[in-house]
């Protein structure tokens, strides 16, 4: 009997640990990293009761399913634990899950990241720097309200470090000619190497090209003149000229990188032969250039990209109210336009204020407490105690009808954020390639 218990505990799943790295690269192929330790871990209750509990832990049964069912099971999980549970079950199942099709069609939300950083000012026009070693977080699940877990950049970081973005689970820094990669799940960090051009005091914007340990992964970090590139396990970087203007945002979709600058024009960015930046023609419609206009997000939802634009307009019973549109990019004609969307149907997207950050969405978001139709922001309203603001597609943003232009919290961004700042993120492993 003994001997049958034993067997039985060492099938059950075992979910990523927040002080372990969860993905199986090589960790001296990227750099040296270390770990900071977590508090208060998902781990210790991501063995509550779940609709597929039951059949995770039968591993003797099922770890021999096909790809296809598996990304079924995905496709029905309502929670970062049920995630946890997934992805800790077998190494097949872990392998499932890094080759999903996408993490934009996912029925859960992302986490919720609230950084906690002394003498903040997000909104200052110029970028401060950030004391890193007394930097913390708290990362909280919107589906598993009474779970949160706490975690802190490594101690030995440089003091003083510049906020660039966040990428595929990593936030990212750089200090003069240093830069630094955190995961913001394990604490563990990357230290690329240093850059040897004078530009790098003009580096605004970082981002990574794919998941960390993928073989074509890289690290672009973008400056005035610049773009820097760093194949992720190399020695150096590449330096490539740019005279554009200041890139806002840059997304992967369809395997194409597009980025959009502070006019609002959208770009491709060609990474084969070599880096570029080219101007996709797109057509405005009349209703995009009714109101004060902010900077817009692009959101990446199914097999749709979107721009989520925020404007301010003349209402005689509200004020000034702050509304959300929404359009989808529509490539078929000859010059791509910018189709309106009156709902989201069952759809919810995430957003932060800092565009650097990712962008999100989920489908069926009912299923774990949210709503259909609703844009939810990471930055919480001024006038409720939850920890992000959501706002209904075409509904004016709570607070803002009373109140005079760029009085909101919302409103006051310029599109990039001084400091971190409140966002929406998934941990690196869920992005890792299985190697």
């Amino acid at each position: 009997m003994a001997g049958s218990r034993r067997k039985g505990q060492r099938r059950r799943a075992r979910p990523p640990s927040p002080q372990a790295e969860p993905s199986p690269m090589e960790l001296t192929a990227l750099g040296h990293r270390e770990v900071a330790v977590a508090e208060r871990p998902f781990k210790k209750t991501c063995h509550s009761s779940v609709s597929t509990s039951s059949t995770m832990c039968e591993l003797q049964v099922w770890p021999g399913l096909i790809d296809s069912m598996l990304q079924q099971i995905i496709a029905l999980l309502s929670s970062f634990q049920d995630l946890l549970a997934f992805s800790g079950t077998c190494r097949s199942w872990r392998a499932a899950l890094s080759s999903f099709p996408s993490v934009y069609t996912f029925t859960f939300p992302p986490l919720h990241l609230k950084p906690d950083i002394p003498n903040s000012h997000p909104h200052c026009s110029s970028f401060r720097y950030t004391l890193l070693s007394k930097c913390r977080w708290q990362l909280g699940d919107p589906s598993k309200r009474t779970l949160s877990l706490r975690c802190s950049a490594p101690q030995n970081t440089p003091n003083r470090m510049r906020y660039l973005g966040c990428s595929y689970g990593y936030l990212i820094f750089s200090y003069y000619e240093n830069c630094l990669l955190v995961d913001m799940y394990t604490g563990t960090k990357v230290k690329p190497p240093k850059l040897q051009s004078a530009g790098y005091k003009e580096t605004y914007y970082g981002i990574l090209t794919a998941p960390l340990n993928s073989p074509s992964s890289h690290l672009l970090l973008c400056s005035r003149s610049s773009i820097f590139y760093w194949q992720v396990g190399t020695n150096s970087w590449s330096e490539h000229p740019f005279g554009g203007e200041r890139i806002l945002q840059i997304v992967l979709f369809k395997g194409e990188m597009f980025a959009m600058d502070f006019h609002h024009r959208l770009h491709s960015m060609p990474f084969v032969p070599q880096l570029g930046m080219q101007e996709v023609g797109v057509v405005w419609g009349e209703e995009m250039f009714v109101g004060v206009h902010f900077k817009p997000w692009l959101v990446i939802c199914g097999d749709m990209l979107l721009m989520l634009d925020l404007s301010v307009g003349i209402h005689q019973s509200y004020g000034f109210p702050g509304t959300f549109q929404v359009f989808r990019l529509d490539f078929s004609a000859q010059t791509a336009k910018w189709m309106k969307m009156e709902k989201l149907e069952n759809h919810a997207l995430f957003v932060s204020l800092d565009r650097r950050n990712p962008t999100f969405s989920c489908s069926s978001p009912e299923r774990w407490g949210g709503k259909s139709n609703c844009i939810y922001v990471a930055k919480p309203s001024e006038d409720s105690d939850e920890p992000w603001t959501a706002v209904e597609l075409g509904q004016p943003i709570p607070g803002t009808r009373h109140c005079v232009p760029y009085g909101h919290a919302l409103l006051q961004t310029d599109g990039h954020c001084s400091q971190l700042e409140n966002l929406w993120v998934l941990p690196s492993f869920i992005y890792s390639v299985d190697q």
